[in-house]
C-alpha cells in the first residue's frame, strides 16, 4: 500500500509544479515567479520598452561598425587614387 501512496503524492506534486510553471510560461513570466501576481499593463509596457532599447542599442552598434569599415575602405581607395594621380 505504501508505493501507491507515494505514487499519488508524486502525481499531486508533479501536477502542482506543472501548473505553476505552465501558468508562468503562458503569462510570459520567468518560470519560478509568482503566477498569482498581477502583471499590469504598465509592467508589460516597461518590459517591452526595455527589450526594445536593448535591441536598438545592439543594432546601432552593429551599424556603427559597418560604417567604420566602409569609411576605412573609402580612405584606402582615396589614398590609392591619390597615389595613381601623382604618378601620372
Amino acid at each position: 500500500m505504501h508505493p501507491v501512496k507515494t505514487l499519488f503524492i508524486g502525481l499531486a506534486v508533479g501536477t502542482a509544479t506543472g501548473l505553476w510553471i505552465g501558468t508562468n510560461i503562458g503569462k510570459d513570466q520567468s518560470i519560478f515567479s509568482n503566477p498569482f501576481a498581477d502583471n499590469s499593463l504598465q509592467h508589460k509596457i516597461k518590459q517591452t520598452g526595455d527589450k526594445l532599447m536593448e535591441k536598438s542599442g545592439e543594432a546601432i552598434e552593429a551599424g556603427a561598425k559597418k560604417l567604420e569599415k566602409g569609411g576605412q575602405a573609402l580612405k584606402e581607395k582615396a589614398r590609392q587614387n591619390n597615389g595613381d594621380t601623382d604618378n601620372k
